[in-house]
């Protein structure tokens, strides 16, 4: 059995690296934890959220599954929300997909995969809701980038739906949540325009956002 000592010794040079440049870092750290954010974002490696949005460990709260799914059958999604609203009283959430998205791909192509096509079910309902936009796209990679897009504003629309998110803005908490992607081939956040805030009407957010993501994608060659 392999003990991977690179990842060891990798943990030391970075641990070093941060001691030298901030002595009291690891000190501060381990005394509390007070993100404003929530990251919702994809499982896939190449997608580190801290790093994406420069921000520190302790400065980030991150929930990660395949395809950036949210559902409410999801216990674990549900209580890494409520958790962040509730006890860490986060200001936003966002809610972060990517393109080349491999879930998305697998969705897409509905080729079986095992226990996850379960998972993937939810982002074939998606494709099956704009069926009638998606089915006029020539190009299978502009179909692929635009439901990565879809993907992300339905999730945030159910973010919204959560007990969690409603019950925050019945209180008058100024709580955002926001639909963004991820450009692997250049490194680069987009915002989908699929923010909602407690004085916003969640349909007509998520017309629009569908209405411009489907522009979009129609204008692309």
């Amino acid at each position: 059995m392999r003990n991977l000592p690179h990842l060891f010794a990798n943990n030391r040079a970075w641990a070093e690296a941060i001691s030298t440049e901030d002595p009291e870092f690891f000190s501060k750290l381990s005394r509390q934890q007070s993100p404003q954010y929530l990251w919702i974002g994809c499982a896939d490696s190449r997608v580190p959220a801290n790093e994406i949005v420069g921000l520190l460990p302790g400065e980030l709260f991150v929930h990660r599954n395949v395809a950036n799914v949210v559902v409410h059958t999801d216990l674990n999604c549900l209580s890494v929300i409520q958790y962040a609203v509730d006890v860490l009283k986060v200001t936003d959430i966002m809610v972060v997909g990517h393109y080349g998205c491999g879930g998305v791909i697998a969705a897409l192509e509905q080729r079986p995969l095992g226990l996850i096509d379960n998972w993937l079910r939810h982002i074939q309902d998606v494709m099956r809701r704009h069926e009638t936009v998606m089915g006029g796209l020539a190009s299978v990679e502009t179909r692929t980038r635009l439901l990565c897009e879809l993907n992300v504003i339905e999730q945030v629309t159910n973010v919204c739906q959560t007990s969690m998110v409603q019950d925050a803005w019945n209180r008058g908490r100024p709580l955002a949540v926001h639909g963004w992607v991820y450009g692997l081939a250049n490194g680069l956040l987009h915002d989908l325009e699929a923010r909602v805030g407690p004085e916003d009407d969640l349909a007509t957010v998520y017309r629009r956002a569908v209405e411009i993501a489907a522009a979009r994608a129609i204008s692309l060659p």
